[in-house]
């Protein structure tokens, strides 16, 4: 699974900086034989409507390009329950877990199945 969390959109990076570095990582990960499930983030909107989708459309760019089975965000089920996050609003905490598993394991388990 690669996924790049809201501390590394928060960093402000170029985009062109952070594809470049993701795609990298994918291309590092299947060139040694993995099979890639790519994660999506979204960013809060304080860096502009721009940058925060650019950030949000990067995963679909990245996982079209590579062909890669992708969940859209990660977070999806939690980030707007307070009960279900850490104090920073950006991570889960022990009560969210549970619901990012069941985000992911849909698109998961399949890759874990799947023989070479």
């Amino acid at each position: 699974m690669l996924e790049l969390g809201a501390n590394d959109a928060l960093r402000g990076l170029p985009l062109a900086t952070t594809r470049d570095n993701l795609s990298k990582l994918v291309e590092l990960a299947t060139h040694a034989g993995a099979r890639v499930l790519l994660v999506g983030m979204r960013i809060p909107p304080n860096y502009g409507p721009r940058y925060t989708a650019e950030f949000e459309k990067m995963y679909a760019d990245i996982s079209g390009r590579y062909h890669l089975p992708m969940v859209p965000f990660l977070l999806q089920s939690v980030a707007l329950d307070p009960t279900r996050m850490q104090e920073d609003g950006l991570h889960p905490n022990a009560k969210g877990e549970p619901a990012v598993l069941d985000t992911l394991w849909p698109t998961l388990e399949p890759l874990l199945k799947k023989n070479h």
